[in-house]
């Protein structure tokens, strides 16, 4: 394999869009909101059976291989918001995946990729808000910014000026994006008018930093509950909207990302507003990751697949996008655990 054909293939990714600022940092005009349009949400459908054939039919039509391949998962990998959020979670493992976020590939690899010297980190690094000013230090100036989970992370459930004061806590802590948690309850009762003003309190909250709205739409029972959610979200504020915690039974799927990314679509074409999106939980896999670059560009455009309005929530992705370009460069699979993530 010729190294300068992976090189111009990464390049090829990158140009016909803006440029990536180091570390996932954001560098478009945030969403600002507008008044409740409960008209708007109200009149909201989906069609499921066109919305199952349209996810079925993606890899089928879309694939990629070889250096094609490699400079997408090279792509994806600058999206990844690296995750820990577990009960057992201590400061030397955040520590330890803040120096992977920072060196995500390994070096003789991106040296046979033709992309040593190239300035590759994931888009952020997240974790619960007891580990932010750990990770902050940790990370020092790469540019790579922190998320916090937040508002009673996973389920959403604490008292709503305790989760106020833990996105307050979380920004004083040094966290430039915060993963709030919506309350579940206003969706399935039909209370936009809560779910709105919830928003808008917790996007207040945040402050400068960037506020991602976890709609946990395993939970939600419907795609259209999901579609009313999307919109209420970012009417009220949300720079991101995102599939969910990762703790529920169903996390992210494709049919789901259809639905979401036409939210943020026809919302762009009423605001003139771009929406990120960020898909979490359940994605381990470089070819799972693939089919939710795709969907990206083929709905959204080129700018979507930017880490500026585009985010995976994962751990183990990292591990399987670094063993598949090893085999890329080798011909041949190496063991997982040659492969950890932190």
């Amino acid at each position: 394999m010729e190294t300068v054909a992976v090189h111009n293939a990464a390049n090829a990714t990158h140009h016909g869009g803006p440029s990536r600022l180091p570390g996932g940092t954001h560098n478009r005009p945030r969403n600002t909101g507008m008044e409740l349009d409960l008209s708007w949400v109200l009149d909201t459908r989906v069609n499921l059976s066109a919305t199952e054939r349209r996810v079925a039919s993606l890899p089928g039509r879309r694939t990629v291989k070889k250096d094609a391949q490699a400079a997408w998962l090279l792509k994806a990998v600058t999206c990844i918001d690296l995750t820990t959020l577990n009960g057992d979670d201590t400061p030397e493992r955040v520590k330890r995946l803040c120096a992977k976020a920072m060196n995500p590939i390994r070096a003789d690899i991106l040296d046979s990729l033709g992309m040593s010297g190239r300035s590759i980190t994931t888009g952020a690094i997240c974790v619960y808000h007891r580990f932010v000013a750990t990770a902050v230090e940790a990370l020092g100036d790469s540019g790579i910014p922190v998320a916090a989970v937040s508002t009673g992370f996973p389920a959403g459930l604490s008292p709503h000026h305790l989760k106020v004061k833990e996105i307050e806590a979380s920004v004083a802590d040094g966290a430039k994006e915060i993963d709030i948690v919506i309350t579940r309850e206003h969706v399935l009762t039909g209370n936009w008018t809560a779910l709105y003003e919830e928003m808008k309190e917790y996007r207040a909250a945040c402050g400068d930093a960037h506020v991602k709205a976890i709609l946990a739409t395993g939970d939600l029972k419907t795609l259209r509950n999901v579609a009313k959610a999307s919109l209420v979200c970012m009417m009220a504020g949300a720079d991101f909207i995102k599939t969910s915690t990762g703790k529920e039974g169903v996390n992210a799927t494709l049919a789901v990302t259809l639905t979401m990314l036409r939210a943020i679509r026809a919302y762009q074409e009423r605001t003139g507003i771009k929406i990120g999106y960020k898909p979490a939980g359940g994605i381990s896999a470089a070819k799972d990751v693939l089919n939710y670059q795709f969907l990206m560009k083929d709905e959204l455009g080129r700018e979507w697949l930017e880490s500026d309005l585009f985010r995976i929530g994962a751990s183990s992705l990292l591990a399987d996008i670094e063993r598949q370009l090893e085999h890329h460069v080798t011909g041949a699979y190496s063991a997982l655990n040659r492969h950890p993530i932190g």
